[in-house]
């Protein structure tokens, strides 16, 4: 088997980490899910997690055909023993975001959508999906040296 080939084959773990785990690393990991598929293996957790997922983002994730309500508000802790990962991206959490055995660190700037009316909600819900789409691309387009 090509070593491309065996790259594109590895399943990649990826995990997405803000601060309350309710909206943004909800809806990353959901889109690692959707369009990764057997590929990924997407987790997310909070580094001061609200407990409950955000009715907007399960809202907002329904408009697309994926039932949010189905996941979980998780800590960091909870999330460690699927350690280490491919990929860590952080939204917002900055230094209250432990580290995490990874082979890469990623930073989004992206807005807390949880207090914006539906129409802006759904604009930072895009902008995930998109980051999402171009994180996956790159994590299977790595070639070896």
């Amino acid at each position: 088997m090509s070593e491309i080939y065996k790259i594109m084959m590895d399943r990649k773990k990826v995990l997405f980490v803000c601060v309350e785990n309710s909206n943004r690393s909800q809806m990353s990991e959901a889109f690692a899910r959707m369009f990764g598929g057997d590929n990924v293996e997407s987790f997310s957790a909070g580094s001061k997690p609200s407990g409950i997922i955000n009715p907007k983002a399960i809202g907002a994730m329904k408009d697309l055909g994926y039932d949010l309500s189905k996941h979980n508000s998780k800590s960091l802790k909870e999330v460690e023993q699927y350690a280490p990962f491919d990929v860590v991206v952080t939204m917002g959490c900055g230094d209250a975001c432990p580290w995490m055995p990874a082979r890469q660190f990623i930073e989004w700037e992206i807005p807390d959508p949880k207090n914006l009316e539906p129409v802006e909600f759904n604009k930072v819900r895009d902008l995930i999906r998109q980051k999402v789409k171009e994180l996956l691309i790159s994590i299977f387009a790595e070639i070896p040296n």
